[in-house]
């Protein structure tokens, strides 16, 4: 499976994110899965290519030619795709992706989340959707997405279409029993 990853670039957090994500990515390569994702080298974006590469798992960059900077790509991704534009980037990396993954980030992160999710409940796509709640980090974004439906601004099957989770091993079976099986999402009326 190609698991698209979305996470912080940002070097500045607590090492309890860093070594998650880490050991994260060396699970994915063991369990025989590929990453592609945003090609940093920092944060957790480079965390999860850290533990990837140590199993020697398969990596695909994709940024951006305005983040060729020393320092700040990764420099063993197996292919390593440049775009023009970050709009460019998410298609691809959405295109190439089989499942995602969210690990805690900003902003970017954020948007990246809520885009697949949109599209997702739109029935523009229907790939797996996980979270990995390290240290807890997405619990207000869960409470904010119940209280989304709780006041009607969303349906509640919208709740069902992505998994939380604080394990790792719990995250990637998840994510690998919903590609064999994937959701139906008749429920999820948008007209």
């Amino acid at each position: 499976m190609n698991i698209c990853l979305y996470g912080a670039s940002s070097p500045d957090i607590d090492s309890i994110y860093i070594e998650a994500v880490e050991e994260l990515g060396r699970q994915m390569a063991r369990r025989g899965h590929s990453m592609v994702y945003g090609g940093g080298a920092n944060g957790l974006m480079g965390a999860a290519a850290r533990g990837m590469s140590a199993e020697g798992g398969h990596i695909i960059g994709v940024a951006p030619k305005f983040f060729d900077n020393p320092g700040i790509l990764y420099e063993k991704c197996d292919d390593f795709i440049f775009t023009e534009t970050m709009a460019e980037r998410k298609q691809i990396m959405e295109d190439k992706a089989d499942a995602f993954l969210v690990v805690p980030g900003g902003i970017g992160t954020y948007e990246e989340f809520f885009q697949v999710l949109t599209l997702k409940q739109l029935k523009q796509l229907n790939k797996p959707i996980g979270i990995f709640n390290v240290n807890r980090y997405y619990d207000a974004m869960d409470a904010l997405l119940r209280q989304t439906v709780e006041n009607g601004f969303m349906r509640e099957g919208c709740l069902h279409i992505y998994g939380l989770f604080e394990e790792a091993e719990n995250l990637l079976t998840y994510l690998e029993e919903e590609l064999k099986a994937p959701l139906n999402l008749d429920h999820l009326k948008f007209f």
